[in-house]
């Protein structure tokens, strides 16, 4: 089942190499060891320009559920990634107040290669640090806005893993 999976994601422009956090995650998918530290409910990113003189602006909304409690946000970033970013961390740090700690420290685009221009997939590979270790995720979408999130998604559930890990062995 998880070469299946895996031989799937690939034919949708996944590619794991640099992006070992992804992986960890989609195995313990695989395994039925993945437990959610958060469930999204919505987001929507506003990205705006209102004149040649003016810098643009963007604003993400998201809303989350974590341990059945639903946190509303909004945050502005530099760009739509940027303000998703923000909104995301804004909205997880009182229940997870150790992402504080995690860095985007590389973000990288590559459009797909399909034919189809602007309509093409994209994938997104981010590495994150959180001052100690780096790791890498990926996401991969016709929108540059999803692709984004998953691997961000990835990044910050990979490190909440690993706090969890550390955890678990000390009790």
């Amino acid at each position: 089942r998880l070469v299946k999976e895996l031989k799937e994601l690939e034919n949708q422009g996944y590619e794991f190499e640099g992006a070992e956090a992804s992986f960890e995650i989609l195995m313990k998918k695989a395994m039925g060891r993945y437990l959610p530290f958060f469930r999204l409910v919505g987001f929507r990113v506003l990205d705006e320009k209102r004149s040649q003189e003016e810098a643009p602006s963007a604003e993400a909304t998201i809303q989350l559920e974590v341990d059945g409690v639903l946190e509303h946000t909004a945050a502005q970033g530099r760009g739509p990634v940027n303000a998703l970013d923000n909104a995301l961390r804004k909205a997880l740090e009182r229940f997870f107040p150790q992402i504080r700690e995690v860095r985007l420290i590389d973000y990288k685009v590559r459009v797909l290669p399909s034919g189809s221009g602007t309509g093409s997939k994209v994938r997104v590979l981010i590495e994150s640090t959180d001052g100690k270790h780096k790791w890498g995720t990926v996401g991969v979408d016709e929108n540059i806005i999803q692709a984004s999130w998953r691997a961000l998604v990835d990044s910050l559930e990979y490190r909440l893993m690993k706090d969890q890990k550390k955890s678990d062995q000390r009790k």
